[in-house]
């Protein structure tokens, strides 16, 4: 089914409506012609109906199986053109939909690089060579400069126009990111770190520039190295064997110094596309005119070889026709059939061969006008590719279907092992960031908590001192309302002992009076008021004296009574920090023990994630593994099976092998036979002419018998040799199938032996990478704790210089206040109040 639905991907996506013109491509393009054939579908040669351009039209169904990837796919395809914009890069003119088929519409190019090597049987000339890796390496580094890469670089892929323009071409392997990591490509063109993709990391846009460089092997060898391998022992073999070079010495220097530098196996020491720009092989001097002189070469051949092909075709049916083998029908069907597939640009194609396109389906319209259409515009179909070449890379599509099948199999696999470790890999991230997260959380929680904490800390603290300060307040009130009261009774006790002394001293005096009668009354009484008033006076100077003394007992002791306040509070504004600061320690240790727990939970989750992708990835590999040994298993299996067919045919065939060759021995018998006859026609001849009459009888019975003699000896060398021939040839032939055997035992355990060295390698640099891993990890955890260990030695410290400055400080203010306090005493005239005792009963 055509993808349909609104959702992400799907044809009527939002982001998808313009990528795709709404017109019938077969209404729009006519003159269809297969041009090429690949794994992807076919490429058909097409005219505009409308503008009479000629284009190239690349079909790719998305039906049948994987029918979402094929979608994904050609989505991916048509994005990647839409961004192109270089000479070197093949014109994308736009996408139609039709029947579950999608029409990639081109610019027209007559063929590839690989055309060129089919159709002259022979390696390209170094001078040619270097034009199209010019060319095609002008396209790459147009693709690296925006980032993107092709990965499927090969002569296939490198197309030519009419006018000698290199075109990079069939984008459907490409990447518009890098860099990236699929599994994708052509095997034997393959870059070791494609290979390598899921087990080694990502690669870059240098593995284009190893795809150039096979390339160049390929146009100077016919064929990249390991072609006679099957693709997935090159694959083993390009993984882990030495890079390949050009093998004849009849190169240039700078032809082989690029292909080396090209083939580096080390990314990192391979030189980008852009700097290759720069080497003397692509640079040096060269006609102007050689991809065209080598296109017209081509083109000519190429007509040559379609109008021996035309030519044995008509032979063959001419032969037929007068044999009867076939009714007239049938035999024009067949010249139709024959003339539709070699291309109409060869004017050999007689007029009246009657035109019908055995591939209805496949064309725009079938009215008679566009058929006439056909013939008049067939000058402008141009090609370097034979029809025998289209025809046999139909063929050879339809016979590798089960190789191709298979490794279409195996890299949907490297492809889905990849996703799945992308899957886990994002899986465990996201997995670790909503740990930190809730770590982040936890921790910010644990913060706000102390802040509030601290907060609810301080507002006591200040609940506390106010009460502290109102009780301390009550306390010298109370205080020095105990002096007073204390004073005040003192003061009465005093005034009533005074009253009590003054009245014993007024009765003394009285009785002393009394018993003086010599003096006068008034004398007495003179002496009575002075007596009273000097008491008074003494009384009156005692109680001042108390009043000055209670003044300054009071006045001492509420100052002396304020210093212990003052002390007093001093003592709670420490006994305050203390708490404040032990407080701030305990949540600080807290934060600490958290941190160091939630280091250690990340650090346990760290282990168990990369122990869980490990796992995954040795799964997967071992899943790969196991895939590929059944693939050469299978692989060795088809072999023998199609060499077992071989041998069957053979020893089928030998009796008509043996019976043609005892023909050719019984015609070279009958030569002998009809020598020896003529040699006897003449002896006798000669003998009768020689010989009387008589003896004629005598002489012809001596020639018979020795001409008897002579066949019966032929006539036994005869069976002699057809016994010895069908002796040697029956040898010959079990020699031989028995050499064939061998030969492929030896192939096949040469190919077994590369994928368990290719298996054993990946184990042991998976193991390695696991290792070098685990140790990252060792490295990184116990820098982790080293920081952390340090970030809270560090809080400590910070912690306890906070601490120590802020107890220093309080008892540096209260040290000044206390002496301020003293000094300020020290003037009113009090000194020593630190060590005064406070009496209350003598305040003298």
């Amino acid at each position: 089914m055509m993808p349909s639905s609104t959702r992400k991907g799907g044809l009527k996506d939002p982001d998808l409506t313009n990528l795709f013109f709404k017109d019938d491509p077969e209404e729009v393009f006519c003159d269809l012609h297969e041009i090429g054939h690949g794994s992807f579908g076919a490429v058909y040669f097409a005219r505009n109906s409308y503008s009479n351009e000629v284009v190239a039209i690349k079909k790719m169904s998305y039906n049948g199986k994987q029918t979402t990837e094929k979608w994904q796919d050609i989505i991916k395809e048509v994005k990647f053109l839409e961004q192109l914009r270089h000479p070197n890069t093949i014109e994308y003119k736009g996408c139609y939909l039709k029947d579950n088929t999608a029409w990639l519409v081109m610019e027209y190019c007559l063929g590839s690089a690989s055309d060129l090597l089919e159709v002259h049987k022979k390696p390209l000339q170094e001078v040619e060579i270097a034009a199209i890796t010019h060319g095609a390496l002008l396209g790459l580094a147009y693709l690296h400069s925006h980032n993107m890469i092709h990965r499927d670089v090969k002569a296939g892929n490198i197309l030519l126009t009419e006018p000698g323009q290199v075109k990079l071409a069939d984008f459907g392997s490409a990447s518009i990111a890098s860099p990236a990591n699929s599994f994708v490509g052509t095997p034997y063109w393959m870059a070791p770190e494609v290979i390598l993709a899921m087990d080694e990391g990502q690669y870059e846009g240098k593995v284009d520039v190893w795809s150039l460089g096979i390339t160049c092997i390929e146009l100077a060898e016919r064929k990249p190295p390991l072609f006679n391998m099957n693709a997935m022992s090159a694959l083993y073999h390009i993984a882990q064997n030495d890079s390949p070079s050009l093998q004849s010495n009849e190169w240039s220097d700078a032809f082989r110094s690029f292909v080396d530098y090209c083939l580096l196996k080390i990314p990192q020491d391979r030189p980008s596309s852009a700097e290759l720009l720069r080497h003397e092989f692509v640079r040096r001097e060269r006609p102007p005119r050689v991809l065209i002189d080598l296109i017209q070469r081509t083109k000519d051949a190429v007509r040559e070889l379609d109008n021996l092909q035309y030519r044995k075709m008509k032979k063959i049916l001419y032969q037929e026709k007068h044999n009867g083998p076939m009714g007239e029908s049938q035999e024009e069907e067949e010249v139709v059939s024959y003339t539709l597939s070699v291309l109409p640009d060869h004017q050999y194609i007689p007029d009246d061969v009657p035109h019908r396109d055995h591939r209805s389906d496949l064309r725009p319209s079938s009215s008679e006008r566009a058929q006439a259409h056909n013939y008049k515009n067939r000058e402008r179909f141009a090609t370097i590719k034979s029809a025998s070449l289209v025809t046999r890379q139909i063929h050879e599509h339809e016979q590798e279907n089960e190789l191709r099948e298979q490794m279409s199999g195996y890299k949907r696999m490297r492809r889905q092992h990849q996703k799945q470790l992308i899957a886990l890999e994002n899986k465990l991230k996201a997995e670790m960031d909503e740990h930190r997260l809730k770590l982040q959380k936890e921790l910010e929680t644990h913060a706000n908590n102390a802040f509030i904490e601290l907060e609810k800390l301080a507002k006591k603290h200040a609940i506390q001192t106010d009460k502290e300060m109102k009780t301390l307040g009550a306390d010298e009130k109370k205080f020095q309302q105990q002096i007073m009261a204390q004073q005040k009774k003192e003061l009465t006790n005093f005034l009533d002992n005074q009253k009590k002394q003054y009245k014993l001293c007024k009765e003394k005096i009285k009785e002393e009076m009394s018993e003086d009668h010599s003096t006068p009354k008034k004398e007495k009484q003179e002496r009575l008021s002075k007596h009273k008033e000097n008491i008074q006076h003494s009384q009156a100077e005692e109680e001042a004296q108390l009043l000055g003394q209670q003044r300054a007992f009071y006045d001492r002791n509420c100052r002396a009574f304020k210093r212990k306040i003052m002390v007093k509070r001093h003592e709670f504004e420490q006994e305050q920090l203390r708490e404040e600061l032990n407080k701030k320690k305990t949540q600080k240790e807290m934060e600490h023990a958290m941190l160091i727990r939630q280091d250690e939970s990340t650090q346990e989750l760290e282990h168990r994630q990369l122990k869980t992708l490990q796992k995954l990835r040795m799964d997967l590999i071992r899943l790969q593994h196991q895939t590929e040994l059944e693939n050469q298993i299978e692989y060795n299996n088809r072999r023998e099976r199609e060499l077992h067919r071989k041998h069957v045919l053979e020893l089928r065939q030998q009796p008509k092998n043996l019976k043609a060759m005892e023909l050719q021995i019984k015609k070279q018998f009958q030569d002998t036979c009809k020598v020896q006859t003529k040699q006897y026609k003449a002896l006798r001849h000669h003998q009768l002419e020689v010989t009387p009459k008589s003896e004629h009888k005598t002489v012809l019975k001596a020639l018979k018998d020795e001409q008897t003699r002579k066949l019966a000896i032929l006539a036994e060398q005869y069976e002699q040799s057809i016994n010895e021939m069908m002796a040697s040839q029956a040898l010959r032939l079990d020699e031989a199938q028995e050499a064939e055997c061998q030969a492929l035992r030896q192939q096949l355990q040469q190919e077994m032996e590369l994928l368990n060295a290719y298996q054993s390698k990946i184990k042991i640099q998976t193991e390695a990478q696991h290792e070098r891993e685990q140790q990252k990890l060792e490295q990184k955890v116990s820098l982790r704790r080293a920081h952390l260990e340090q970030k809270i030695e560090e809080e400590l410290a910070s912690l306890q210089k906070e601490r120590t400055d802020r107890i220093k400080h309080l008892l540096d203010r209260q040290e000044r206040e206390i002496d301020a306090f003293d000094m300020e005493s020290l003037r009113m005239g009090f000194n020593n109040l630190g060590a005064l005792d406070y009496p209350k009963d003598d305040y003298r």
